[in-house]
């Protein structure tokens, strides 16, 4: 018994002309804020805006928008409050502020916490804040209230103080 396989030459596949092809690669997050739930009804996001100033928002309970949502804003605010936020020390924070870490100081349970990051310079920074820790610098919270501000969560979040 004899076999005979025999293979067709194949000419190599042209490349797609330049503008055919559509890369949408997303640019990472320069700035991104997390909130989550607490006992109440506290509301529980996470919004983000990259360099170019691409916001992107995701509710997930007690706001007005649930589900994801986009908006825009100048590049000139994301570099101005990635300035304001390194002036406010937030890359020399701790990285967590939680009832097991020394950063903690006294514990009231049952509220929310706040889990940011900013990138800048090469320099990526993430903590962890939960709010029933009173040993957080002052700052933080007002960075994120910041934060919360420029990147306009408010129109989805709705009004709350």
């Amino acid at each position: 018994m004899s076999c005979l396989v025999a293979c067709a030459s194949r000419k190599p596949a042209a490349p797609p002309a330049e503008d055919s092809v559509q890369v949408n690669v997303a640019a990472p997050p320069a700035i991104t804020l997390e909130r989550t739930a607490c006992f109440g009804s506290c509301p529980v996001y996470t919004i983000s805006v990259t360099p170019s100033g691409q916001v992107s928002f995701e509710g997930r309970a007690h706001v007005r928008q649930l589900g994801t949502a986009t908006g825009q804003i100048p590049q000139k605010q994301v570099e101005a409050l990635l300035v304001e936020l390194d002036r406010a020390g937030y890359f020399t924070f701790a990285s967590r502020y939680a009832m097991s870490e020394p950063a903690c100081g006294r514990y009231v349970t049952d509220l929310p916490s706040a889990i940011s990051s900013a990138t800048l310079g090469g320099r990526t920074k993430r903590i962890e804040h939960d709010h029933g820790c009173g040993g957080p610098p002052g700052a933080l919270a007002v960075l994120e209230k910041r934060i919360d501000e420029v990147l306009g969560s408010s129109e989805w979040v709705g009004n709350r103080k």
